[in-house]
Order: structure tokens, then sequence, then C-alpha cells
């Protein structure tokens, strides 16, 4: 049930959102259980956990997509929540327009008011009529421009071009058939941004999204003015934007102050206070259980049972304290396999000389004259905007695409393991253990499942068939299958995608100590600024070694400032114009406003000079009313003129 509460208390942290003691199982698995908190205006929560905890099913519980099976969600007052899901099959982006209903609802009503009142006549017969259609307008026009009618096309351009989507959509266009699932995904969160509704409620929105789009995203969600509530595994995105965090583990949640930074500090703190509060119980109950043994072997029972008393007690409170700590669901724990590996360290396994891509269909390069060497365990990662070739160039150094002109030449011996985007396996039937005891040469059963385990397949789910597994346990079997394997080059496209945070840091962990040499695309920032070496950065059209992360995005933000006051200079003009039509519109609507004040005085007056007609009504009183009646026309008339600009 999703319930509307009317609040009239409005305070600076105003409660939009209540969830209060919402439970959910499916089948046996409680995924919720007893679910509270509350989301306050100016809230910046993300909300966090392991793939299948139950984030997005809370919510689709909130949106009101599924039902809880206890507990209840309240809407405070006229909170509107707007929603983004992950699943792009959950998008709705088959209207005419990419206005929200609301406005489109009122530009409806405001033309037919426009219709109805110029149908009218300013005869005496019509002129209540006419007011009360005037006054309704007027209603209309004020909502209209509440909810940003007059300045929405300009801030969904803001948007498209903020998301990287300047060239490819603008706010007129009705097809998206032709666009990519990751530029639909991208309208759909650009128009419901621009809707602003009270509270944003998005699910993983960096998914799509390459790190220019992030980080006007980080942006603009840090100013917003309602309540924003994310899913993410971006942990640099969450440090950019969070004032919360919400945590949640084994169906229950634990909320933290701050952001990314501020909870690993939270959490590590309470993680070590409550270890040391269970220690101590766990003593204490041990001693009980001593004393309670002793009172029996000397016969004494009253006091046997008044311990016996004792360490149930101290058994219930141990429990409950346990419950507090991180469920232990099956998390990945990656471990860097050593292997011998003959050469030394520096020893180059990959040259690349004036590499350049074009496609047959295009008239340009996707990109020229790139050149670098990987060393036998260096740590290279790939970084740029959406379509700049990172990938392309990937399947090239991998072997498994070619370049236009240029070299790329790798050490003779050189064993390579790849892995891309999508993971492929070659016979979906096999069960996880069948893949991993296939594809690694002498693997022994017992060697085979503490390796499986440690990539989160314990028990059963070591034989699921690969068929039903999800996009993160592919992953996590590809990335099993791969290690075993132990290539002397690794190569990795954002290999964090379908991963939690957990895995992410234990994958992390494994690149940093693998003994081969590493080429990966990522735009995790924090995988990158913890492992990489080097970082190959894309630009204008080529690609250049920095020594870190850092230093490529300070290079690729200058130029990118340079444009944006070519393009101030070269839209001088058209700005200048939105301006001067934003002043004249400004001007319009007060002249309105004192034209609706102005005929309703000059209505009250006229209405009380007829009270008079007939009685005691004078020549001085009938010339004014006439003068009002003309005054009243001309308003009219300028009103109506006003209103159609």
């Amino acid at each position: 049930m999703v319930a509307f509460i009317a609040d009239n208390v409005y305070l600076l942290f105003m409660p939009l959102l209540t969830v209060q003691n919402i439970s959910k199982n499916y089948g046996e698995r409680q995924v919720l259980s007893d679910v509270s908190f509350r989301v306050n205006k100016g809230d910046r929560i993300a909300f966090i956990g392991d793939n299948g905890a139950g984030k997005s099913t809370l919510f689709k519980i909130i949106r009101g997509s599924i039902a809880q099976d206890s507990g209840d969600v309240f809407l405070h007052g006229n909170t509107i929540a707007g929603y983004l899901s992950q699943r792009i099959e959950e998008q709705d982006l088959s209207s005419a327009t990419l206005k929200p209903s609301r406005l489109v609802k009122l530009d409806e009503l405001l033309a037919s008011l426009e219709k109805e009142i110029s149908d009218l006549s300013v005869s005496d017969a019509d002129q209540e009529k006419l007011k009360l259609k005037m006054d309704e307008y007027s209603n209309a026009r004020a909502e209209y421009e509440a909810a940003g009618g007059y300045d929405y096309e300009y801030r969904l351009a803001d948007a498209f071009r903020g998301l990287g989507l300047g060239e490819t959509v603008n706010s007129a266009r009705t097809d998206f058939s032709s666009l990519s699932g990751g530029e639909k995904m991208r309208v759909c969160l650009a128009r419901l941004i621009v809707e602003h509704p009270d509270i944003l409620m998005l699910d993983e929105p960096t998914n799509h999204l390459d790190i220019e789009a992030i980080e006007w995203l980080e942006g603009f969600l840090s100013s917003y003015g309602g309540a924003v509530f994310v899913i993410t595994h971006d942990r640099h995105f969450i440090d950019a934007v969070a004032t919360r965090v919400i945590e949640l583990d084994g169906g229950r949640i634990t909320e933290y102050r701050g952001n990314y930074s501020d909870y690993v500090i939270q959490k590590e703190e309470f993680l070590k206070t409550q270890t040391a509060v269970i220690e101590n119980l766990e003593a204490e109950l041990s001693h009980q259980l001593d004393v309670k043994q002793t009172m029996l072997s000397h016969r004494n029972i009253s006091g046997y049972h008044q311990r016996e008393k004792v360490v149930d007690k101290l058994s219930d409170i141990l429990e409950r304290e346990r419950a507090k700590l991180p469920a232990q669901y099956a998390k990945m724990s990656f471990s860097a396999i050593p292997v011998e590996r003959s050469g030394r360290s520096d020893k180059i396994l990959l040259q690349v000389t004036d590499v350049s891509k074009r496609f047959d269909d295009c008239d340009h390069d996707l990109f020229s004259d790139i050149s670098f060497e990987l060393k036998a365990d260096e740590k290279m990662f790939l970084c740029g905007p959406n379509g700049c070739g990172k990938t392309t160039l990937l399947l090239m150094l991998a072997g498994k695409a070619y370049g236009t002109t240029g070299k790329v030449m790798i050490a003779s011996g050189t064993s390579c393991g790849y892995m891309g985007q999508f993971v492929p396996f070659e016979d979906e039937s096999l069960s996880c253990f069948d893949e991993l005891v296939e594809r690694s040469e002498g693997i022994q059963t017992t060697e085979a499942r503490s390796l499986l385990a440690r990539f989160g397949f314990r028990g059963d789910d070591a034989f699921k068939t690969i068929k039903d597994l999800s996009g993160g346990e592919r992953s996590r079997l590809y990335l099993c299958c791969l290690l075993r394997e132990r290539p002397d080059i690794l190569f990795l496209d954002e290999p964090t995608n379908h991963l939690d945070i957990n895995s992410r840091e234990i994958l992390e962990d494994a690149v940093k100590e693998y003994d081969g040499a590493v080429i990966c695309v990522s735009h995790d920032r924090f995988f990158i600024e913890k492992c990489a070496d080097d970082i190959l950065g894309f630009a204008d059209g080529t690609a250049t070694e920095f020594e870190k992360y850092e230093y490529y995005r300070k290079s690729v933000r200058k130029p990118v400032k340079q444009q944006e006051e070519i393009q101030k200079e070269v839209s001088d003009k058209p700005s200048k114009k939105r301006n001067e039509d934003r002043k004249a519109s400004a001007k319009r609507r007060q002249r309105l406003s004192d034209i609706e004040k102005e005929t309703k005085s000059l209505e009250e007056e006229q209405k009380q000079i007829e009270s008079r007609f007939g009685n005691d009504a004078g020549e001085e009183e009938y010339k004014r009313y006439a003068e009002i009646s003309a005054k009243l026309n001309s308003l009219y008339e300028e009103y109506f003129e006003l209103g159609e600009e």
C-alpha cells in the first residue's frame, strides 16, 4: 500500500517519503526484513548492497509496481517521486513527445481556454462567463509556469548535451527506435531529471554514461532542489553526490552519514566496536556457563537455575548483537594465483606503433597515430568518452580485429586472455563446475570447488547451468576460468559492469596483485586510480599516455573549457536573443498580472454602478460606466494578444 499523507509542516528538512517496516519474501528467502527509513527534502542518499540483496525490489515497492508482504510506504503531501529503472524494457519512449504528461495536459488546457475565450463576445451577457474563463486561464498559466513549462525545452537541451546526446537527440524527436539501448536510457534520464520530481529515484544511472556525462550528472544532482535516492555501485559517484549512505545487507538496512569515504570509516569503526562487543559477550557467556556447571556439580539447584536464566538472557543478547554484523552472502573472493613467468618484469610484451582505425562506411579515422609499449607486469587502462574507440583498440590488441594502418607486435610465446562486456560460453547447458574443469587442464575436484567458492559459487551454486546465470554471475564465472588459465596479458573490457561494490573491491585486489600484464577498458574511477600503472587517454582522435588518471582528466578538461569559450563566442547572438526573449516573456507575464488586477478593480466598480441604475444614478455615473466598459474592452483585447504571444 502506498498512502498519501497531508502534511502542513514545512521545515528545511521536510519529510517527503517514509518507509515503515517493509518486509518482502521470495519463496523461503527473506529479501527485506522490517526496513524503515525516511527521505527528507534535500537528502542525497546512495543505496548500496550486494547484487540480489533487494535494492531494486525496494524501489519497485516504493513505486507501487510490486507489493510488499507487510509494512507501509507513505508519500507525504503532494510529493511526486520520479523513477528510472536500470532495465530499458521498463522505460516508456512510446509517446509522441518528450514533454511530461502534466505539461502536455496543461498545453491542451491553455489552448482550449484560449479558444473558448476568443469565441466569447464582450457583451454584457458574456462578461461574467468571460471573467470566469479569464480566471481559469490565469490559474492554468501560473500552474504551467510553476511546472517549468516555459523553459522546459532549454533545460531538456542542456540535459541532452550534458549526458552526451547533444548531436543525437532533440526535444522534438519522437522516433527513438534507431537509438542504442544506452542512448535510450540517457534520453529517459534526461527527461526525468528535467521533470524535476520531488524525489529522484535512480537505479544505477551511471551504467550507460561515460566519464564526461557522469561528471555532469554529479554536478546536477549535487545541487538538485529536491531529494535524490540512487542505487549505485560507483564509489566515486557516491563520494561526489551523497550526503547519506543506506546499506542493505541480509534484508536489513544500516544508515551512515556522509559519502562513500565517510561510510568506509564509519563501517570499519562499527565492525571493530561490534566485534569487541561480541567477543566480550562470548567471554562472559563462557564464564557464566562454567559457573552454572559448578553450581550443578555442587548441587546448588537454586543457584543453578538462577545462572541458567542469566545464560539464556546472555545468549539472546549475543544472538541479537551477532545479527548486526554483515550477512555473509555469497561474495566473490578473488585470489591472485602465483605463477612462475620467464623473463624480466620490464620485458616488453606488446609494442604498438602509429596504429589507426577507419571503418569502411566512414570518411574519417576513429583514431590515429597511437603508439605505446606494454611491459610484462604493467597495468594499463584505456580511458575516454563513449565512441572514441577504446573497445575497438582493445580488440585489435587482442588479435580479434584489424587496424587500418600501423603495427601491433607481440612478443613470441606470449599467451593472452580476453574478457569482453558480454561474455560468451560455447555450451550454455554446462554447469559452472563443468565449465571450469573443461577449461582448466589437470584441475582436481577439490581445487575446482574451492576456486568456484572464492568467486561466489558455493554449495549447489557451483552446479547451476550457465544459461540460468545472471549477468554478474556470468562475469564472475568467466573471470574465474580466465584467471585459472594464467595468461601473460589479460585484456579486460569494463569488467566491473555487473559487479557490486564488494566484488569490485576484491577484483581490484586481484588485478593489482596479478603478476601478468593487464590492459583494461574502464569508466570505474576507483578501479582505475587503485590499479593503473599507466593511462592511455583518448582525446581529439588519438590517445596519449599519462602517469595518473587525474593528469588525463585535467588535460581533456582544458580543451573542453576552451571549446566552451569558442562556443560562447559563436552562440553569443543566439544567447543574447534567448535572454531578450526571457526578459520579454517576464515583462509580458507582469503585464498580464497587472491587467488582471486592473480588470478586477474595474469590474467591481462597474457592478457598484449597475446596482444604482434606475434609482439614484446620475449622468456622471452613466458616463463613468461607459468609460469603464471601453477600458475593459481594451484590456480584454490586450490580454488576449499577450496570451497568444
